[in-house]
């Protein structure tokens, strides 16, 4: 819709802009708050987080990938590359299809817009303004594959977590073991979807993705924290792929993750707080393992 592109969006940023407030409600049936954009878009990050995450699930199987040297950065690069480049096009095709402002009490999706698309599905809302009716049941099906095929991904490239654990003497050795036939970890598949279904009855999808965004980032921070030690301490390690951007664009990359941690933690705390327990019970548990296993594990 040009009116998007033209007069129209620099209008969306003005009444948006910097200096404006925005409601937020704090948690769930917490009381609502005026926020700034920073606050706002560090929220709404979650669920383009969640899209792009997975993206280093190809590290899990270092091991086993050839030209690994090679391949896993190409992987890597392609594999954020294509997730980005869809993301943004969809979201441009939203933008064109629908306008940003609407009537909350809009009889017809095109009404409604963007802003007031029905439960704040606006991809399901474009495909209704463009094929109809049966624009739901294509995004219905569009879903499913999306999240079958996250699934397979997630669930054979997860368990390989748990099976290097046990391999480095931090988890049970039974789970480092491979299953005689299939050469897969079929003990760390099983702990893995013992865990899943503890998640998947534990709340809601939008819940689950807050927790699982913010323990993500955390662990993202971690990862980019230990480069500049690594960095520090082994100097000379060999280093066959540099780091983009080092130090300026890592350094970044945790300043901006960090911020979005603390807003999660201040305005969806129901579930962020026990994320952050979580992790941090990792620590002790780490402790543990390793003191338990020091001097008698051998890979």
């Amino acid at each position: 819709m040009a009116a998007n592109f033209g007069p129209g969006l620099s209008a969306f940023w003005r009444n948006a802009g910097w200096g404006a407030l925005h409601p937020v409600q704090v948690g769930v049936g917490g009381p609502t708050v005026l926020v700034n954009l920073l606050v706002i878009l560090a929220v709404v990050q979650t669920g383009s987080l969640f899209s792009a995450d997975a993206w280093n699930n190809i590290t899990f199987t270092a091991g086993e990938v050839k030209n690994p040297k090679r391949n896993i950065p190409l992987s890597l690069v392609m594999g954020t590359g294509f997730v980005l480049t869809v993301y943004f096009l969809a979201s441009a095709a939203y933008m064109m299809v629908l306008p940003l402002h609407g009537d909350p009490q809009g009889t017809t999706v095109l009404s409604r817009g963007i802003q007031y698309a029905a439960e704040d599905r606006v991809g399901t809302a474009t495909l209704e303004q463009i094929f109809g009716g049966v624009g739901a049941s294509l995004m219905a099906g569009a879903i499913l594959i999306s999240t079958f095929g996250c699934a397979n991904g997630l669930t054979f490239a997860g368990a390989r977590v748990y099976y290097a654990m046990s391999r480095d003497g931090l988890f049970f050795k039974a789970v480092g073991k491979l299953h005689p036939k299939y050469k897969t970890p079929a003990a760390g598949l099983i702990v893995q979807a013992c865990w899943a279904a503890v998640l998947c009855i534990s709340g809601s999808y939008g819940q689950l993705l807050d927790y699982i965004v913010f323990a993500v980032l955390l662990f993202y921070i971690l990862t980019i924290v230990g480069l500049f030690v690594l960095r520090v301490k082994r100097p000379d390690e060999p280093r066959p792929y540099k780091a983009f951007g080092y130090p300026v664009l890592p350094a970044i990359y945790i300043v901006m993750a960090a911020w979005i941690c603390v807003v999660l933690l201040r305005y969806k705390p129901q579930y962020t707080w026990p994320g952050l327990i979580i992790v941090l019970l990792g620590i002790p548990v780490y402790l543990f393992w390793s003191r338990r296993t020091a001097g008698q594990f051998q890979p």
